[in-house]
């Protein structure tokens, strides 16, 4: 078959079954093209995209402002690695770190790369800062959380599909149970290795699972008080997917009117990526003031492609459309909309137990077992249905659409998702 030759579905999927590893279980669906809240497949059926990509595409589908930045750059300069200065990398960490309220930046290119790379920079802050002795600092994660799949994050991981057969596993990490303010409150007055405390805002991969209200800030709290580092890992609930600008939002930078701008949940080290370039080039990057990052020297850590002028660029252009389009502000408004008008349906359905989330980063509960296949059959009567979500942990739907959709486009989607459900046999 030539590569130009235009392909259905059914061989699309038939050459990556062939020649690609299986490490995903895609929905049998083929995108060919993208454009705000919408994907189309290669025969041309249109759909409304409720996953974003995991929240990278929260600016929508080839945003013309981050395409034109990415490709405006592309015919300019494209890679020095940081053997050398490139004219656009300074700006782009000016912008980012007096948007999110803090002193420097590390640029990176994966979620994986950025979390790893707070993770070493809290380490030598701990050896250098905090007089730990040295291999001796731990880090407090939690049980359920998903942070990529790197050797090292899958030591912490506890879902047996990403760490089995992968041993040996990375020292140095404590599990403790999720919004459980007593289990981390013990393990740091028993442990004076205790180096910094990694968590999600929101446990996405494990269903949305939303902490409660002053769990983040009581958190930060204790952290404070045991000189331990506090590592917000916002890759998915970051850049206003939740109806803040970032779900810890610990700054009032961001010019959102729904900002509490609390001080005390402002993470010590802040991990971005997925939407810092609007799905349309790989970009992350790490966050700390000063008295944390300035324990990085030359030959300590570093990417041929991190911090490229394509990244800047595109990060730069991605953050002003966050702002200029107030998205922050519309996830808020059309989260709170899609949860009540799902929560007057789901007691009058016996397939749904409830649904839970903030802004645009939703889940329903199926009432089924995670072995089942209920939740994945729903997903494929949605996607005849002209919209297009994925289970996670079996028996949980997440729904993460682009933040550019409109009242009445989401309105239209909440009606395609109960005609589902109402229609669904089991």
């Amino acid at each position: 078959m030539s590569v130009l030759e235009k392909m259905t579905s059914k061989d699309a999927i038939a050459l990556e079954e062939k020649f690609g590893a299986h490490n995903y279980h895609p929905l049998p669906v083929v995108l060919s093209k993208g454009e705000g809240v919408f994907v189309w497949d290669v025969e041309g059926k249109k759909y409304y995209d409720f996953l974003s990509a995991y929240s990278a595409v929260n600016q929508g589908h080839c945003h013309p402002k981050i395409v034109g930045a990415m490709v405006k750059q592309a015919q300019t300069l494209t890679l020095t690695s940081r053997a050398f200065y490139n004219d656009v990398l300074g700006k782009y960490e000016k912008y980012a770190t007096e948007t999110f309220g803090f002193d420097k930046l590390l640029p990176m290119n994966t979620g994986a790369e950025a979390v790893e790379t707070a993770l070493k920079i809290c380490r030598k802050w701990a050896y250098e800062k905090k007089g730990i002795p040295e291999n001796q600092a731990q880090i407090v994660v939690c049980e359920n959380n998903f942070h990529g799949r790197t050797t090292t994050i899958i030591s912490f991981s506890n879902d047996p599909v990403a760490r089995k057969n992968f041993g040996p596993y990375t020292d140095g990490f404590i599990k403790i149970e999720y919004d459980n303010l007593i289990a981390l409150q013990k393990v740091l007055e028993e442990n004076s290795n205790i180096a910094g405390f990694l968590v999600e805002p929101i446990q996405g991969e494990a269903g949305v699972y939303v902490p409660s209200d002053n769990y983040l800030k009581d958190a930060k709290a204790l952290c404070e008080k045991h000189n331990v580092l506090f590592i917000a890992d916002e890759v998915q609930t970051g850049i206003a997917r939740t109806g803040r600008l970032l779900a810890t939002c610990g700054n009032c930078n961001c010019s959102d009117k729904h900002c509490s701008g609390t001080p005390e949940t402002k993470p010590d080290i802040l991990i971005l990526g997925k939407a810092l370039s609007g799905g349309a080039y790989p970009v992350s990057a790490v966050l700390a003031n000063d008295s944390i990052m300035g324990v990085i020297k030359p030959g300590n850590h570093g990417s041929t492609f991190g911090g490229n002028p394509i990244a800047a660029a595109v990060g730069i252009a991605a953050l002003e459309v966050i702002k200029e389009e107030q998205l922050a502000q519309n996830a808020f408004e059309l989260g709170e909309i899609f949860r009540e008008e799902l929560g007057k349906f789901i007691p009058k359905c016996d397939l749904v137990n409830a649904v839970r989330g903030k802004g645009l980063l939703n889940a329903i509960l199926i009432n089924d077992t995670e072995e089942s296949s209920t939740a994945w059959d729903i997903c494929m009567a949605l996607k005849e249905n002209g919209l297009l979500a994925k289970p996670t942990h079996g028996n949980i739907i997440r729904f993460a659409p682009p933040l550019v959709m409109t009242k009445a486009q989401l309105l239209d989607c909440v009606a395609i998702i109960i005609k589902t459900l109402t229609e669904f046999k089991k």
